[in-house]
């Protein structure tokens, strides 16, 4: 790490101290939220364990804040026995065990020997990662998402050294870069984005989607970007472990020499690095001296969404980003990278030209639509995606098959939770009609698991509205409109 100055080359002063001392600085893409309090304190960040940020962990925040391109040579002694604790409880307790077949809780019955005798291990370089087991998922499209689930103690000295890396990185990372990153989630990009499509001048909206991220991700380029602010070459070689610790499929290990396991705790943090440098300097650079016009930006993970007010500009960024991810071993997604004319001014424009409707795109789980408002206003629609619906219902429906016998009260409890699960991400203005639709969907499943309980059962939709006004939420909306939780996380 950056050498600090002696203390007795320091002048004595008082001063009182300023209230962003420690914290994330605004940064100059988009700005964060404001922060309260002096900071003179020692507890600084709040922890996914909702523990205090370790004051070693604030000065490296500190020191990546004044020295942007300083590079650490000292970050590994930050992972120690507590943080390491931390990091086991902040794993999920039900997550399936990887190829060691250790759970969290049997892990835990002597975790106090276990975590000594790990972080002796990868002190003195003795730990080894093991390759990840496979699992694939269904995607709502049909197709299978290979996962790689990491051994238990692999995912906690990742989930160490992410809470170390983050105390770099988010002094680097630019504002519009929401996905996996601490005191951001999905519907602050979401805000974003509506933001700055109903207040930018934009006309134009390229949905890009980068064709198989995480397995075309280049070891070699994302170690060099590592590098580049990392230079503890300890942490290195950790990094280096997990990207070719191979993965073991049918009791077959396949060695890793591109690609980062969708799954494992440290890949979101490196897609962000990688990214960072791949895709959010470069385009920063690129709205700020070659784009005439405005030009908005949001990143989520792998999703990007950039809005254009000129369509040639549009163009002209889309045929530069296909050969900047060439240079870095990605590729965009043919078919589901767009172009598509979409804004305050788009239907008018299509109108005028004599065309149909502005189309449509999709942003973390909604369907995009330009609308209007019962005074004619541009109002931009955000609909639950069809296709992520349908697939979870199905969901559903195999969870109730398998719970069908279960006591109505508890079948009804159990689905309350569910459904209300889905509510508090989707339940926002202009989706009113898909959550209704939803909750009906719902309860018609409900209907025909009690009716398959029995040749006899003749449930009727009467009772079942009954069952569903007693342990179903309302479909009401939960979030507030855009711009309005936009303005009090980012005020300018």
């Amino acid at each position: 790490m950056m050498h600090e100055p002696e203390k007795s080359d320091l002048p004595v002063v008082a001063v009182k101290p300023t209230n962003k001392l420690g914290r994330p600085r605004a940064e100059p893409v988009e700005p964060r939220e404001r922060t309260e309090g002096n900071a003179g304190k020692p507890d600084m960040r709040r922890t996914p364990s909702r523990e205090s940020m370790p004051q070693g962990l604030d000065r490296v925040r500190q020191a990546a804040r004044e020295g942007k391109k300083e590079r650490f040579t000292a970050l590994l002694h930050h992972v120690t026995v507590d943080l390491l604790k931390d990091a086991y409880s902040w794993l999920k307790r039900d997550a399936a065990p990887g190829v060691d077949g250790l759970t969290w809780q049997a892990y835990g019955q002597d975790l106090e020997a276990n975590v000594v005798a790990l972080h002796e291990r990868v002190h003195r370089g003795g730990y080894r990662a093991l390759p990840s087991r496979r699992k694939f998922i269904a995607k709502p499209d049909g197709q299978q998402r290979p996962l790689g689930i990491a051994a238990l103690e692999d995912k906690i000295v990742q989930r160490a050294v992410v809470e170390v890396l983050n105390a770099v990185y988010e002094e680097d990372f630019l504002g519009f870069s929401y996905g996996f990153r601490p005191g951001r989630g999905q519907h602050d990009a979401l805000d974003a984005l509506a933001v700055g499509i109903g207040r930018r001048k934009v006309n134009w909206i390229l949905d890009a989607d980068v064709a198989g991220f995480f397995d075309a991700v280049s070891h070699e380029w994302l170690v060099r970007f590592v590098e580049h602010h990392i230079g503890d070459e300890r942490v290195i070689r950790l990094i280096r472990k997990w990207l070719q610790a191979g993965v073991m499929e049918d009791g077959a290990v396949t060695p890793t020499v591109v690609g980062t396991p969708q799954g494992a705790v440290v890949s979101p943090l490196m897609a962000n690095i990688y990214l960072h440098y791949v895709f959010d300097l470069w385009a920063d650079r690129w709205r700020h001296h070659p784009a005439r016009g405005q030009v908005i930006i949001v990143r989520y993970a792998d999703d990007i969404v950039v809005g254009f007010e000129h369509k040639a500009q549009a163009e002209q960024f889309l045929a530069d980003l296909r050969q900047r991810m060439e240079k870095f071993a990605l590729t965009l997604h043919p078919e589901k990278t767009r172009l598509i004319e979409f804004g305050r001014f788009a239907a008018p424009s299509r109108a005028k030209k004599g065309l149909g409707k502005p189309e449509t795109f999709n942003f973390l789980g909604f369907t995009h639509i330009c609308g209007r408002s019962a005074r004619g206003r541009f109002v931009l629609m955000r609909k639950s995606r069809r296709d992520r619906m349908r697939a979870k219902l199905r969901a559903i429906k195999e969870a109730l098959w398998r719970r069908m016998h279960l006591p109505i009260p508890q079948l009804g409890k159990w689905l309350g939770q569910v459904v209300r699960g889905y509510f508090n991400y989707h339940a926002v203005p202009t989706n009113t009609e898909s959550l209704a639709a939803f909750k009906h969907h719902v309860t018609d499943l409900w209907r025909r698991a009690l009716r398959r309980r029995s040749q006899k059962d003749r449930t009727t939709w009467e009772r079942m509205t009954r069952l569903a006004a007693d342990y179903l939420p309302v479909a009401r909306v939960l979030h507030p409109w855009p711009d309005a939780r936009f303005d009090v996380k980012y005020p300018r």
